[in-house]
């Protein structure tokens, strides 16, 4: 148990806890507002904002967590890398259900290689497929092209893109993605069944980057993008990928840019969702 601010209701010990939280405080590769290094804590303290009970959801079994407390704090971005699989590994390696609390979205590469054969579905603004971003392969920008090349293109999907670029898209290998602009008019049932249908790996790993939502619902973010997904559609994300889902993590949240908690309190709301997703479908 670390010391310090927790996670709601995360006491248990390792050995005993169904899920395990990180914080990982790493911001490094940010490119236009930095200070999602301080998200975990905010997050941690959002969490006390609910109950423990999910008034949509029913009584269900209470999840045993244990929060790790943070990942250490480095400057390199493969340093970054290596602390990460250390901590993650051994959750990972034991069954339990890991959430992590970002930090920038590049802390999902890492997460990914550890658990080996999964599927990666992203909520995110952008396609985040570059080989390499302002000289670092492991940047944010980069982290669904290194998450594909550790599960395979076929088994990653990104949903509510509205921001790429051309070398994004002009190469054979491009990620597997639905707009924004296209749930808007299908609406966000049809768009998680594609990419439910698409991936092929049976566990689904679930990353979120806050700025995948409308900044109207998430202004504390470091890249705004308007015309975004609700945090009902995401909502609805986490309760479709059901009992397929085995780990998940909420990055890009900035409290310097968070007026009145709110990104904070949305982003503790997402991780207390998939945490009552996993108690439906595993511990009852």
């Amino acid at each position: 148990m670390p010391f310090g601010l927790t996670f709601a209701d995360a006491d248990s010990e390792f050995s005993e806890a169904d899920a395990v939280i990180y914080g990982i405080p790493y911001d490094r590769t940010s490119t236009f507002r930095s200070g999602s290094r301080e998200a975990p804590n905010a997050v941690r303290r959002a969490s006390y904002n609910f109950e423990v009970e999910h008034f949509e959801h029913g009584k269900l079994p209470a999840v045993k967590m244990n929060d790790y407390g943070d990942t250490d704090d480095h400057i390199s971005p493969e340093a970054m890398f290596d602390e990460i699989v250390f901590s993650v590994s051994p959750a990972v390696n034991n069954n339990k259900f890991t959430v992590a609390i970002g930090g920038e979205h590049s802390i999902t590469a890492p997460i990914v290689s550890s658990y080996g054969k999964v599927s990666v579905i992203s909520v995110d603004a952008h396609l985040d497929s570059r080989d390499e971003f302002m000289g670092s392969p492991l940047s944010h920008a980069c982290v669904m092209r290194r998450c594909s090349e550790y599960v395979g293109t076929d088994n990653v999907f990104v949903l509510g893109v509205r921001s790429v670029s051309a070398e994004e898209l002009d190469r054979d290998d491009v990620i597997p993605h639905i707009s924004s602009y296209e749930i808007m008019n299908t609406g966000i049932e049809d768009a998680v069944k594609k990419a439910l249908d698409s991936v092929g790996n049976e566990k689904v790993y679930l990353t979120i980057d806050i700025d995948g939502i409308d900044p109207a619902y998430a202004p504390g973010t470091g890249t705004l993008e308007p015309f975004g997904l609700t945090p009902m559609d995401v909502k609805k994300i986490i309760n479709a990928v059901g009992d397929r889902l085995v780990g998940m993590d909420v990055t890009e949240i900035s409290p310097p840019y968070d007026h009145g908690s709110v990104t904070s309190v949305l982003g503790a709301r997402l991780i207390k969702e998939g945490l009552a997703v996993f108690s439906k479908h595993h511990l009852c």
